[in-house]
């Protein structure tokens, strides 16, 4: 069973737990002895099976099991086991003498286990990850107060005093869940780092002005505009550069000079470029209030940078991006060399419900051409591609080309958001058709036939499996310099000072997220744990990381290099770079709107400052 899996059977164990405690003591009270010590025989057994879900759920990581091990399981434990000793004896006798058992002894006890079961369904909905001490002073006040007061309503309850207690142990566990932590995460290595006043300012830290022998100056000019667009027949307001969408394709060869000014003329709430997966000097980056502020309409800014890295990538603007991304300010990058035959990108995008692949005019392939796609998904959300008609290649991902990539058939490929791949064909004699989550997007050459049909039940490749291993520079073996858990999750945090229902990291929400530090040349471990209900697509700026294994199995294809990597519900991923490009940078959730919920961080080299703030980030 997976952990996903097991967080489920949790969360259906957890609420029959509390409901049928709740229904024990409920019957009690309604003299229905009988029946309420049925109810408590169950109650013991799902509370039995919650016990067996949490040992579970431990031996895949600690990380799902610590609120259930540390605080909601032995408060169940605790109210249940006093239940059954107090309650127990008492809803027996009553069977036996045919008397009611409606005592508050017997019912209290009973509703008490109840109110303990139920404090099992806030952490993984309210609180998540790591139960800290206010929460366990929180926890046990209200399950207390619960129960005090429904002593009272019992007709035989405690003195008003006995409050007291409860209450100021709720007000303690209030205080301390306010109260910050470090601002700072060394990853267990060297946290002194250089005064403020030797600091490299990140603004410093700018992309070269000419480009390598060989090379060429590229130029470009993008202006982010409102603008309406067609989308199935439809007229959609949007936001685009140069007033389309997407917006230009950019470009280049290895080796030339990419320089791209941008123009705001009126998107109110500015605009920015970030350079998706393309690893350029931190004042490059377009990341608004970390490497430059955000573009006001009428202003301008000029980026620069040597285009080193082969493969498909994407831009988009950084600024309030879970808006202007989905509004349109994106676009495609390409860097050569070129290659032979058909090379077509594929942009793909929500508008108001309709995938498009923006406005493609697919070009005419002569059977036995070299076919090369290069698919790209600027969604929040995963989305899933299958190829028919031929046999095909995945030849790259994020950029990175794979080694030995084997023929592939009849399997659909899970591209995550903000992610790439690029596919590989021969064209044959009939035509070939690009699904996406089972509709038709794109289609080659012409012909007709059942092998143009939608796909059904096909597999999905695991991408982890995929292809021949070789060599890398280091491996899960390797020693490494600093070490990062981000434990992803939701729960209430502080948002800008404001308490809201946030999507977490480590439970915090950004801008409160510690601050990675390291060191230029450090190899940096880093583990992503999923402990909530959402597929959370992680994103690295200026980096990308080596995958050493998902779940605990070591990656058996090619070695997977990528900057955005799905960490799914239950999943846990371990992953490494080499600290080797200056700067501060953002680490996020590529769902865009859970970025902006407040599941980002920054990763900050010792030696660099940023005189940015305002925007974190965007």
């Amino acid at each position: 069973m997976s952990t996903a899996q097991l967080i489920a059977l949790d969360l259906v164990a957890t609420l029959l737990a509390a409901a049928v405690w709740v229904g024990a003591g409920v019957a009690a009270a309604a003299r229905r002895a009988r029946a309420a010590l049925a109810l408590l025989a169950v109650a013991v057994a799902v509370t039995l099976v919650r016990v067996t879900t949490a040992v579970a759920l431990a031996t895949g990581g600690w990380w799902f099991a610590q609120d259930r091990v540390v605080l909601t399981g032995p408060l169940l434990g605790v109210a249940g086991l006093a239940a059954v000793l107090i309650a127990g004896p008492r809803l027996l006798s009553a069977v036996r003498a045919g008397t009611p058992g409606n005592s508050p002894a017997a019912v209290v006890p009973l509703l008490l286990a109840g109110y303990a079961g139920a404090a099992g369904l806030l952490f993984p909905f309210l609180v998540g990850y790591p139960a800290s001490w206010s929460d366990v002073l929180v926890t046990v006040a209200l399950v207390g107060a619960a129960g005090l007061v429904t002593w009272r309503v019992a007709g035989s309850g405690p003195p008003l005093w006995t409050f007291v207690p409860v209450l100021v142990m709720g007000l303690a566990g209030i205080g301390a869940g306010f109260a910050t932590g470090a601002d700072l995460d060394a990853g267990g290595g060297p946290t002194s780092h250089h005064p403020a006043g030797h600091a490299i300012s990140v603004a410093d830290l700018r992309g070269p002005t000419t480009p390598a022998p060989g090379g060429q100056v590229r130029r470009y000019e993008l202006t982010a505009r409102k603008t309406t667009i067609q989308v199935d027949g439809r007229a959609v307001e949007a936001w685009g550069y140069n007033g389309q969408v997407p917006g230009p394709p950019i470009t280049a060869n290895q080796g030339d000079l990419i320089e791209v000014t941008l123009r705001n003329a009126d998107i109110e709430r500015g605009v920015t470029v970030h350079w998706h997966g393309y690893d350029v000097p931190a004042g490059e980056d377009g990341a608004p209030g970390v490497t430059q502020d955000a573009v006001p309409p009428g202003g301008e800014f000029v980026y620069r940078f040597r285009a080193d890295q082969v493969g498909t990538y994407w831009y988009h603007t950084h600024q309030a991006s879970d808006v202007g991304v989905k509004m349109g300010l994106y676009g495609t990058l390409v860097v050569g060399p070129p290659t032979e035959g058909v090379d077509l990108t594929v942009p793909v995008h929500t508008f108001s419900g309709t995938t498009v692949t923006g406005p493609l005019d697919p070009p005419a392939a002569a059977p036995g051409t070299p076919v090369r796609l290069r698919l790209v998904n600027t969604d929040g959300v995963p989305h899933r591609f299958a190829l028919t008609g031929t046999a095909y290649r995945l030849v790259a991902v994020d950029g990175s080309d794979l080694n030995g990539p084997g023929e592939l058939r009849e399997v659909e490929l899970r591209l995550p958001a903000g992610g790439r791949y690029d596919l590989a064909f021969t064209m044959p004699a009939g035509a070939v058709a690009l699904f996406i989550d089972g509709d038709p997007g794109l289609r080659l050459g012409t012909g007709t036939g059942s092998g143009l049909d939608a796909p059904k039940g096909w597999p999905e490749l695991d991408i982890t499996r995929y292809g021949t291993p070789a060599a890398t520079p280091f491996g899960r073996e390797s020693h490494f310099d600093r070490n990062f858990t981000l434990v992803l999750d939701r729960g209430i945090a502080l948002v800008d000072g404001v308490p809201k229902y946030a999507h977490t990291v480590n439970g915090h929400a950004f801008p409160n997220v510690p601050t990675q530090l390291v060191r230029e040349g450090d190899l940096v471990e880093l583990t992503v744990a999923n402990r909530g209900f959402d597929t959370h697509p992680w994103h690295l700026h200026g980096h990308r990381v080596l995958v050493l294994e998902r779940d605990g199995r070591k990656v058996s294809g090619s070695p997977l290099w990528l900057d955005t990597f799905d960490v799914r519900p239950g999943e846990v991923w371990r992953v490494a770079f080499r600290a080797d490009n200056p700067g501060e940078w953002m680490n996020h959730c590529h769902n865009l709107t859970h970025a902006a919920q407040g599941m980002a961080l920054h990763l900050r080299y010792d030696g660099v400052m940023t005189p940015f703030h305002g925007a974190h980030g965007g």
